[in-house]
């Protein structure tokens, strides 16, 4: 589809993790209801215009912004790096790479300084940071503690129409692939890619973009999942569950999406696997499994494919969505039958894995 993006001469910055996402809302008391009064997370400060939240493990001073503003949208993935020095790095890093950069040393929200934010070449807002306002880490509140707690940020996924193109960016930059989606022509779907010690910090998913899929939010049991789902039931908000509860194949983890007030997606996630080793294998997943994205086999429903929330670019605007031309994942998984099964010829039980495993990174 597109050139590739060129590897700059300079140091890539030394990513910790993925650690916050400012999320513009219209409806700022809806969206409390929603994120506190509903899941759970602790307010840290909040005024007329902001929230700032953090999940229960948290020290620093957010993992979520909720800013009220005219047009729903996401204004910022925002990723600790090691040191003060790697902003420095990142600023260098896109400058190289050609890309709108701004620096603020007090930084871009409460809680946190020095800080740059780019305009990154697949269209989204990337931010890089160190400095940071410590808060109580709320391990040992158990009087705060709920049914379902949200314990940590776990991930962002972003929406691009050309996945390898991505994927290439994203390993130059740091990051190792955990898992993909592809097909037997070698067409990419998805890309799932780490900087912790988890399966994912990010995932590429294919569609047109940049958007935003979701950002996701770890508990420590699938009962914490499922006690979400009773409470929308009892509150009469369950038409909010977009998709499951259910076990992905891709990543292993017991997940549930649902939508705030605005549309964003939001996914509750956790057991996932440890991706740690230098030599951890790559796991590939044929598009046409449908266990690949539900483990107990449920067909997809169609609007995760289709619907996602914009992007802004520095200016605050939304940045124009381009379509994917490759192949989409939606088209060859959603169809008359509701999705399709890859089982090995003259198998009666089908390929029970669903996988096969890659080149080692």
């Amino acid at each position: 589809m597109n050139n590739v993006i060129p590897k700059p001469s300079v140091p890539a910055p030394d990513i910790v993790r993925c650690a916050y996402m400012e999320i513009v809302v219209t409806d700022l008391a809806k969206s409390r209801e929603f994120y506190v009064d509903l899941l759970g997370l602790h307010v840290t400060e909040e005024d007329e215009n902001n929230i700032y939240l953090r999940s229960l493990e948290e020290f620093i001073h957010h993992n979520l912004v909720l800013r009220k503003g005219p047009i729903a949208a996401v204004a910022a993935f925002a990723y600790r790096v090691k040191s003060p020095a790697e902003v420095d790095a990142a600023e260098a890093y896109y400058k190289e790479l050609g890309c709108r950069t701004e620096r603020r040393k007090e930084g871009f929200t409460k809680g946190i300084g020095d800080s740059v934010r780019v305009e990154d070449p697949l269209g989204f807002p990337y931010e890089f940071f160190y400095d940071v306002e410590h808060v109580e880490r709320l391990t040992q509140r158990y009087d705060l503690y709920s049914a379902g707690e949200l314990v940590r940020l776990d991930h962002f996924n972003q929406v691009t129409p050309d996945v390898p193109r991505g994927r290439k960016y994203l390993e130059d930059l740091g990051f190792r692939v955990s898992e993909d989606i592809q097909d037997s022509d070698g067409v990419s779907y998805a890309v799932w890619m780490h900087r912790k010690q988890t399966v994912h910090d990010t995932a590429l998913t294919g569609g047109n973009g940049p958007r935003m899929h979701h950002v996701a939010f770890a508990t420590h049991e699938k009962h914490n999942i499922i006690q979400i789902c009773d409470k929308m039931g009892a509150l009469r908000i369950s038409d909010r569950i977009e998709r499951g509860p259910g076990r992905h194949g891709v990543s292993n983890a017991f997940y549930l999406y649902i939508l705030d007030p605005d549309g964003h997606r939001i996914e509750i996630y956790t057991q996932d696997y440890y991706t740690g080793d230098p030599d951890n294998p790559t796991i590939t997943w044929d598009v046409h499994d449908n266990q690949r994205r539900d483990w107990w086999g449920n067909p997809v429903v169609p609007s995760w494919y289709t619907e996602a929330s914009l992007v802004l670019d520095l200016d605050g605007k939304p940045q124009p969505v381009i379509q994917r031309t490759d192949a989409s994942e939606m088209a060859v998984t959603v169809g008359a039958d509701g999705f399709s099964y890859t089982r090995k010829d003259g198998s009666p039980d089908g390929d029970r894995t669903g996988f096969k495993l890659g080149a080692q990174l």
